[in-house]
């Protein structure tokens, strides 16, 4: 009796563990675990997981999902795989990042962008005038961010009109603290305001109205946007020391990336050019496109892109949902 027990207690871990070994060989979404995403709330940023969700869903047959949040947020959800991917990381700008990465929490991988920009800019008509528009140049000896402190009367706050003032990034993006910093570093922190816009839009909306009446406006933007194609700009030189190479992966939970390494081996290839990416972000925002439509669209459109990052099983599978 015994002795039977105990070959039916042999016979039972054996089967438990032949059904862990095979939900691991299952894959991740062969094994019923949904994909999260960071649900990113600028245009590049949504455009890129909305066609990322495409592919893993109908060709990998991937459940997925995505949660809102502001980048830190979303980064310190990553690095507790309450969300498995992050589109857009701009790695190392980052605190929560940089220490996630560190403790191997997180995993950068592939090259979603490359050639992407991003700085303190002014418009061009401060700097060299336009004849057109009939402006003078008000800033004709404004080159690099520590020639702002020349300049602050030109930038005038409305609130505290004794100080110029500052676009920064909205409150919660890992660029306001960058930025933040280098407006102490730089020296200017007193004499101009660390104005914060409530979101995206808003910033875009303060330099668009600036820029439409010829006025005064300095900000930080970035590149790939639809903003960068409306408006001539120009990028003010940062100090020595304070320049930034720009690096942009696809951010990953590390439980994900070792449980994952189907889907990994996907998204180490994903890439879209700078160029076309633009322009998709232009028609994103000239004719009103919502991202997961467009993002349908980019697919449809420019196959010889993705191909080269799915199986051809996938891609039939892909091209079929379209």
């Amino acid at each position: 009796m015994k002795s039977n027990k105990k070959l039916l207690n042999t016979l039972l871990s054996l089967g438990l563990l032949a059904g862990s070994v095979s939900a691991q060989a299952a894959g991740w979404c062969e094994s019923g675990k949904p994909v999260k995403f960071a649900g990113l709330n600028w245009e590049s940023g949504m455009l890129l997981t909305d066609v990322i969700q495409i592919v893993l869903k109908e060709g990998y047959g991937c459940k997925t999902d995505s949660l809102p949040g502001n980048s830190i947020t979303m980064e310190q959800a990553l690095s507790t795989n309450d969300i498995q991917v992050f589109a857009e990381e701009w790695v190392g700008r980052s605190d929560v990042w940089n220490k996630a990465a560190a403790a191997g929490k997180v995993v950068g991988v592939g090259a979603p962008i490359v050639g992407a920009d991003e700085g303190w800019y002014v418009p061009r008509y401060l700097v060299e005038g336009d004849a057109n528009r009939k402006l003078e140049a008000k800033t004709p000896n404004l080159k690099k961010v520590a020639d702002l402190a020349l300049y602050t009367e030109v930038f005038r706050d409305p609130e505290e009109p004794a100080k110029g003032r500052f676009y920064n990034c909205p409150a919660g993006w890992s660029c306001e603290q960058e930025n933040s910093k280098k407006l102490k570093d730089s020296g200017l922190e007193e004499k101009f305001t660390n104005f914060r816009p409530g979101t995206g839009p808003a910033l875009d909306a303060a330099v668009l109205s600036s820029y439409k009446r010829g006025e005064p406006i300095l900000f930080y933007y970035w590149s790939p946007t639809p903003l960068m194609g409306q408006v001539d700009l120009v990028k003010l030189e940062d100090e020595p020391g304070h320049a930034n190479s720009i690096s942009i992966q696809i951010g990953l939970s590390k439980e994900f990336h070792e449980q994952a390494p189907e889907l990994v081996a996907v998204l180490e290839q994903v890439n879209v050019p700078i160029d076309v990416l633009n322009q998709n972000l232009g028609r994103m925002a000239k004719d009103r496109i919502e991202s997961p439509v467009l993002a349908k669209a980019f697919l449809k459109e420019n196959p010889g892109i993705w191909h080269r990052w799915v199986s051809e099983d996938a891609a039939r599978k892909i091209e079929a949902s379209l």
